[in-house]
């Protein structure tokens, strides 16, 4: 197989972000510090924190307030301004699409695979999904369709967790972990989507 090749890239979080971060600390400023009842507040605030640095359209207030395009989905423009990491990934896939690379992009949550499921429509690239909820044929033949010889899709959003097993997806060579598991070896699992028997290029 080719050689395999592993960076782990930091962003800023965005005007919005940061807005939405400070909220949830501050709310919760006397939660954090109350003794009883701790581990459940951390963890709480710690999925909150989360969902903020994923995108903030993951919290309700926020997703409210987000201008919509007439088709109904996210306004694209708006939507990849809001977040750090979104602005991020937007120019991965512009010179990744431009370099004839096929990706997998990997997400915990499902609510964000709908996002980038709005992303990859306003910026008009094909794409496959793959979450818990798509099993048995459906799932293999979106596995086939991206597979396919001179398959149009550039793109397969999958979550961690149902995109981790029984899925070969040698046709893309570079892999994203959008929002990496508590566990690393899902992650692992997921980066061994791509690289695997079948790749012909540097993943």
């Amino acid at each position: 197989m080719p050689s395999k090749s592993e960076f782990i890239v930091r962003t800023n979080l965005s005007t919005m972000q940061k807005k939405y971060y400070k909220n949830i600390l501050t709310h919760n400023f006397e939660a954090l510090r109350a003794r009883s009842g701790v581990q459940t507040s951390l963890l709480n605030v710690m999925m909150e924190l989360k969902k903020v640095a994923n995108h903030p359209y993951l919290l309700a207030a926020a997703a409210e307030e987000a201008p919509l395009s007439p088709s109904g989905l996210f306004e694209v423009k708006a939507m990849t301004t809001a977040c750090g990491k979104l602005v991020l990934l937007s120019k991965m896939l512009r010179k990744l699409k431009q370099t004839g690379h096929r990706v997998l992009i990997f997400s915990q949550m499902t609510k964000m695979l709908d996002l980038l499921e709005d992303f990859m429509e306003g910026e008009g690239y094909k794409y496959e999904r793959i979450d818990g909820g798509v099993t048995g044929t459906l799932r293999q033949e979106a596995i086939d369709r991206f597979n396919y010889p001179n398959a149009e899709q550039f793109a397969f959003l999958l979550s961690t967790r149902a995109g981790g097993l029984g899925i070969n997806l040698y046709t893309a060579d570079t892999v994203v972990i959008y929002d990496s598991d508590w566990n690393p070896h899902n992650d692992i699992q997921a980066l061994s989507r791509a690289h695997r028997i079948g790749q012909k290029n540097r993943s």
